[in-house]
């Protein structure tokens, strides 16, 4: 292996972690959701905060979502048993990275994967969040996980492409 093939798959691994780093963290978000809302809600709502009065539909949804969180889980914990799953979904696909750390060229086919789940982010945002009565603004946070999910993963993609011509050459 020569020194550009060594620093490339060094460059391939850093790339990885963060997204491995940033969809482990998104699951592990996933379980205190009442307790972050209610964190959230109490910092937009701090002394000082210019998001009331600059973004009041904003407030009225940290609201709104932060009561419904609240009122299901003090009557019907169980439902967030969803979110539970989510959480542990984001932290097995994440496991799933390790494939293409390990070894890039053989595995790519998992980063393709993830490709095509960003990707599918959007209509399933656009969708559900239209029957789940999301605000589009919100929609359109959830969408943007998806863009900036893809980033990495092209950079990712283009690598490895790169090594497998090095390889192929060898």
């Amino acid at each position: 292996m020569n020194g550009q093939e060594t620093a490339l798959r060094r460059r391939i691994r850093i790339w990885l972690v963060i997204f491995i780093v940033g969809l482990a963290l998104s699951g592990l978000t996933a379980f205190p959701l009442v307790t972050e809302m209610r964190w959230v809600d109490e910092a937009l709502r701090s002394d000082g905060s210019p998001v009331p009065e600059w973004l009041p539909g904003l407030m009225e949804w940290i609201g709104r979502v932060r009561e419904g969180l609240e009122a299901t889980d003090g009557k019907y914990p169980f439902v967030l048993y969803g979110t539970d799953w989510l959480a542990f979904a984001h932290l097995v696909i994440a496991i799933a990275f390790y494939g293409p750390y390990r070894d890039p060229v053989r595995n790519i086919w998992v980063v393709e994967f993830g490709m095509i789940a960003c990707g599918a982010i959007v209509p399933l945002a656009l969708i559900c969040g239209h029957i789940r009565g999301i605000p589009v603004y919100w929609q359109l946070f959830d969408m943007s996980f998806g863009f900036f999910g893809v980033i990495p993963l092209l950079v990712v993609r283009r690598m490895i492409k790169r090594l497998e011509a090095y390889e192929l050459a060898a």
